[in-house]
């Protein structure tokens, strides 16, 4: 059974930092992508970052050059370093992993707050 679970998230002032993890455990499949998406209130899920099997990454426009998306070699642990925090950058956000066949497995979210 594959599990994700997210933890890091918080409360941060405006031009801070925060360091998402995302623990993984019974994915014994080949990975296609990890990501990790957000949903703010009233809004739909959107991405933020992902990063390939392969290790290239994609970001979204609005966070390039504030968040690094990393994961361990071991493909177990996934991280998102969030730096420069914007209050727009509020919002739940989700671990995502993506296999080959299609399916998507999801964690239960972590918060992430940033006051002005």
């Amino acid at each position: 059974q594959v599990q994700l679970v997210e933890s890091g998230g918080g409360l941060v002032q405006a031009g801070g930092s925060l360091r998402l993890t995302c623990a993984i455990t019974g994915s014994d499949f080949i990975i296609r992508t990890m990501g990790w998406y957000r949903q703010a209130p009233g809004n739909q899920r959107d991405l933020v970052a992902s990063i390939t099997s392969g290790g290239s990454t994609n970001y979204a426009d609005s966070v390039k050059g504030r968040f690094t998306i990393s994961r361990d070699n071991a493909k177990t642990t996934m991280y998102l370093q969030m730096n420069s925090l914007k209050p727009d950058d509020t919002a739940v956000y989700y671990c995502n992993l993506k296999r080959y066949n299609g399916v998507n497995y999801w964690g239960k979210g972590t918060m992430v707050t940033v006051s002005s």
